[in-house]
């Protein structure tokens, strides 16, 4: 079991924090949107936690894909692990960049980087044979079939919205930059990893090979947790915390959950696949391999959510 640092916090970025109020995610926007909404992790250095990033990436790869496919015809398209690597390197210049700022303004000189990074997953994981994350543009039913044959691409239909093409998507195993990412740390830096979920890695005799999958950000971010001994996981999204029958007249929102029952309620479907039920996943991974607490909040009330006034705490039991 590794040991637990109790000043330990890391935090998952939610893509909401690189969006305008009227949920643009250009990237003149990105910078705006997170000057308003990174403020509150400046509050927690500032109160002396030691902190590592990591972020979503789900627009900005479907931006990426999309000038590649309007650029077809005169640039040959990237591989998928090489736009993930692009979109953690873009991101994470906003952010390194705007957190730097902030923190300077407070009187604090924690460098802030970012460092590009590949998720070891396993070759043989079912996900490789039932691809499941949709990707990229929407398109055309026959466009979209003609593409899976010129391309080799799995095509599905998408709730009705159109056809998209659907990917992989392997659990993390390991990261292959922790160490780097634990000596930055200790070294007084904050660090921003696993964006988008990493650049999926499979190993083979020694040698580390790209892949066309994409890893789950927040379960991404729960093994570097693990990894590093933090003390607590805190998901920022765009909600201020946990609900049941979200959306309808009998929502209602939890303060804490139990493994067993966040279990329980991923089970009976409370948490669908598409929102709220890869956080709760990851939790309950952190928590089960010795994590503390894993809260799910949104940014401007982590503050609180950490004091135990606001979001929704997963913890082993009792």
């Amino acid at each position: 079991m590794v040991s637990r640092d109790p000043a330990l916090v890391i935090v998952a970025i939610g893509g909401n924090a690189l969006q305008g109020p009227g949920g643009g995610a250009g990237a003149g926007e990105w910078f705006a949107a997170l000057e308003r909404n990174l403020p509150p992790l400046v509050d927690l250095v500032a109160n002396g936690s030691r902190l590592v990033l990591s972020h979503g990436n789900g627009p900005q790869v479907g931006d990426e894909l999309r000038r590649m496919e309007l650029a077809r015809r005169v640039i040959p398209p990237l591989s998928l692990d090489i736009c993930g690597a692009e979109t953690q390197g873009s991101l994470g210049y906003a952010i390194q960049q705007v957190m730097g700022n902030l923190l300077r303004a407070r009187g604090l000189s924690n460098p802030v980087a970012t460092l590009v990074t590949q998720v070891v997953v396993d070759s043989k994981d079912p996900a490789f044979r039932n691809p499941s994350k949709p990707i990229g543009p929407f398109y055309g039913k026959i466009i979209a079939r003609r593409y899976g044959r010129e391309q080799g691409w799995h095509v599905t239909e998408d709730s009705g919205r159109g056809w998209r093409r659907v990917v992989p998507s392997p659990r993390p195993i390991r990261v292959v930059e922790a160490p780097l990412i634990r000596c930055f740390v200790e070294a007084g830096g904050i660090p921003i990893t696993v964006g988008g979920g990493g650049i999926p890695v499979v190993e083979e005799a020694g040698r580390l090979r790209g892949v066309e999958a994409v890893v789950e950000k927040d379960r991404a971010t729960a093994v570097i947790a693990t990894a590093l001994g933090a003390d607590r996981l805190i998901f920022a999204t765009g909600v201020e915390g946990v609900a049941l029958d979200f959306g309808l007249p009998t929502q209602r929102f939890l303060d804490r959950m139990t493994v067993a029952e966040a279990r329980a309620h991923l089970a009976a479907g409370a948490f669908p696949p598409g929102s709220m039920g890869p956080k709760i996943e990851a939790a309950i991974q952190f928590i089960e391999e010795g994590g503390r607490v894993a809260i799910i909040t949104s940014l401007p009330l982590i503050g609180a959510a950490v004091r135990e006034r606001a979001g929704t705490r997963l913890v082993a039991g009792g």
